[in-house]
């Protein structure tokens, strides 16, 4: 299965709430999800603030060509096991595409939702889509500029024309 690797930074997370009236102050991490099933998850964040976390990690997972979004999971561990805070599905489209060139750091800022689909905080993240490597000269995944000449010395000529008076 074709798969770009997308680098995903978790930077922030902000007014963050457990309940309408309890905020997160720790114990919070997040897992990246894709549509084919590949999962990361952040270090559980000890220090926090009144609804204020920051992780600031890196994260790999490998995005399949066929996927429309990507999923963003803030959960929070307490005594009782972990509680889902709220989640974000970003469309392929807000990272892919476009005029942009792959390698192009994005950051992005998106509104979490909780499981009764109420508004739960802000998620802060940047998303790197890493070039796939070109490995033999009939893969088509990347234009190409210029001429290909396979052997040295064959009589082809590359360059640019200089005209010189008209």
């Amino acid at each position: 299965m074709m798969s770009r690797t997308l680098e995903v930074t978790v930077i922030s997370g902000e007014d963050l709430r457990v309940s309408r009236s309890l905020p997160v102050k720790k114990n919070a991490f997040v897992t990246v999800k894709t549509e084919s099933g590949d999962a990361q998850n952040t270090g559980m964040e000890k220090q926090g603030g009144e609804g204020y976390v920051a992780w600031n990690q890196k994260l790999t997972v490998h995005f399949p060509m066929h996927a429309h979004y990507l999923t963003l999971e803030v959960q929070c561990k307490k005594f009782s096991g972990k509680k889902c805070i709220g989640m974000a599905r970003i469309p392929a489209s807000d990272f892919l595409g476009g005029m942009l060139p792959e390698n192009y750091l994005h950051f992005l800022s998106y509104r979490l939702r909780d499981s009764h689909g109420e508004r739960n905080g802000i998620i802060n993240i940047s998303i790197v889509v890493k070039e796939p490597a070109i490995t033999r000269v009939t893969d088509y995944s990347r234009p190409y500029t210029g001429v290909h000449v396979p052997v040295p010395n064959s009589g082809a000529v590359t360059g640019i024309p200089v005209w010189t008076g008209w």
